[in-house]
C-alpha cells in the first residue's frame, strides 16, 4: 500500500494513529475569535456593491447605456448565483450533518455554475446592443470579491 503525504507533512499511517479529539465549546469560540470567518451573504452583498459601481463607472468613462447595462448584467451573473448558492449552503438540510454540508456544497457550486452559464447564454438576447467587453470586466471584477474578502476580513 502507497504511503500518501499529507498537507501535515505526516504520511497516511502516522496520521491516522494521531490521538484526535473533538473540540470543547470553549476551544471552538476560541478559534472564532482568533480567525473571524466572513459571512457568505456579506460577500454577496460586497459582490452586489461592487457590481452597481462596475456599472456606473462604465457609464462615466463611456456614457454608453449599452455599456452600463452589459457591466450590470455581468455584475448580476455573478451575484445571482452567488446569492443562491448562499441561501443553499445555509440552509438546515444542509447544516444538518457533516456529509450534508460536503454533499450541499456540491450540488450548490453545480447549481451556481450552471446559473452563471446559462445567464451568459441568454445575455444576447437580454441586454439590448450587448458589449461583451464591458460584461466580461462587470462580471470578473465582481467575482474578483471574493479574493477581496478573503484579504480584509477582520482579524483579532
Amino acid at each position: 500500500m502507497p504511503i500518501i503525504a499529507s498537507a501535515a507533512g505526516y504520511d497516511s499511517d502516522e496520521s491516522d494513529a494521531l490521538p484526535h479529539a473533538p473540540m470543547t465549546a470553549e476551544q471552538a469560540q476560541a478559534l472564532r475569535q482568533r480567525d473571524p470567518s466572513v459571512s457568505a451573504w456579506q460577500v454577496v452583498r460586497w459582490q452586489a456593491l461592487t457590481g452597481v459601481l462596475v456599472a456606473v463607472v462604465t457609464w462615466a468613462m463611456t456614457r454608453s447605456n449599452a455599456a452600463a447595462w452589459s457591466a450590470g448584467y455581468g455584475a448580476l451573473a455573478v451575484v445571482l448565483p452567488a446569492a443562491l448558492f448562499a441561501r443553499g449552503l445555509l440552509s438546515r438540510v444542509a447544516l444538518s450533518s457533516p456529509g450534508a454540508a460536503v454533499t450541499g456544497f456540491f450540488v450548490w457550486e453545480m447549481v451556481k455554475i450552471g446559473l452563471t452559464l446559462a445567464m451568459l447564454f441568454a445575455a444576447p438576447r437580454l441586454v439590448s446592443e450587448l458589449s461583451w467587453p464591458a460584461m466580461l470586466v462587470g462580471l470578473v471584477v465582481t467575482m474578483k470579491v471574493y479574493w477581496v474578502a478573503l484579504l480584509v476580513r477582520p482579524k483579532k
